[in-house]
């Protein structure tokens, strides 16, 4: 007894594998005779418009596409005569290549110019919704990124070397206790401002103050060249990153001491004292 072969997809079940495949609008579809650079004849294909692709299916019925054709950077589609009765046969140009195609159309229905016209059209179309798709995109990626930091902050609104302290408080506690660390974030002299009180051991303890102002959702510290921050915690990041670790949050503990590491503090310009 013969095996039976197996069921042949139904209609419904093709477009939603090559839907999966290719996840673009599609505009049209139909029997085309495609000739590429690399081919040596014509070759007959099922083809869909998704996009600005060109997907090329063995058959009508095949879910997966055996070669495809982006018209994204079309340079032209141009009509040529054919010898060939009830065809209609296309050239289009590429930046890369020219593509001829080859259609099979009834004596009454006239393909040129309409069907160049109707093209562009498409291809417009998609260029737009491209356009669109990406701005949607983008301004969801900056609302996820907003709800992430605005949920940091909720956790940890300030940063663990944030003191309500004076500038002589912070600079007290910074020579009294220089094992904690030495440096502490504090409110500037305004509601819009905060400060940075660093102490730093060069050929003798220096205390310095440097001034971090509120932009917006940013945070700009005042130097030479001001640097613009997303956060307070960024800020702390760049004072430990650009003195190579010498500068350190004081943080207040009853059980751990700190001990200071001796390698040469990496000084940063001041352009105001606050």
């Amino acid at each position: 007894m013969m095996a039976k072969k197996p069921p042949k997809p139904a209609p419904r079940r093709i477009f939603q594998e090559r839907l999966k495949i290719t996840a673009l609008p599609l505009y049209f579809e139909g029997f085309l005779l495609v000739k590429r650079s690399e081919y040596q004849e014509y070759k007959h294909y099922w083809t869909e418009l998704r996009g600005t692709t060109l997907f090329f299916y063995s058959d009508k019925k095949s879910p997966s596409y055996v070669d495809k054709l982006d018209l994204i950077d079309l340079t032209c589609l141009t009509g040529q005569n054919s010898t060939e009765k009830n065809c209609a046969k296309f050239t289009l140009v590429l930046p890369k290549e020219e593509v001829q195609l080859k259609l099979s159309v009834p004596l009454h229905v006239s393909l040129l110019p309409g069907q160049v016209i109707r093209l562009h059209e498409v291809l417009d179309r998609e260029k737009k919704r491209r356009i669109e798709t990406e701005r949607t995109l983008s301004s969801a990626i900056e609302k996820e990124k907003e709800s992430i930091e605005d949920y940091a902050d909720v956790l940890s609104p300030m940063p663990a070397c944030f003191y309500t302290v004076s500038r002589k408080e912070a600079t007290e506690m910074l020579e009294k206790n220089p094992s904690l660390g030495n440096m502490i974030l504090r409110p500037g002299s305004d509601s819009k401002s905060y400060s940075i009180t660093i102490r730093q051991e060069t050929d003798m303890p220096r205390i310095k103050h440097y001034k971090v102002m509120s932009v917006g959702k940013n945070y700009t510290i005042e130097l030479e060249t001001p640097v613009t921050l997303p956060n307070l915690f960024s800020v702390i990041d760049y004072f430990m990153k650009e003195t190579r670790g010498n500068l350190r949050p004081f943080i207040y503990s009853t059980d751990v001491t700190l001990e200071t590491k001796g390698f040469p503090v990496t000084p940063l310009k001041l352009k105001k004292n606050v």
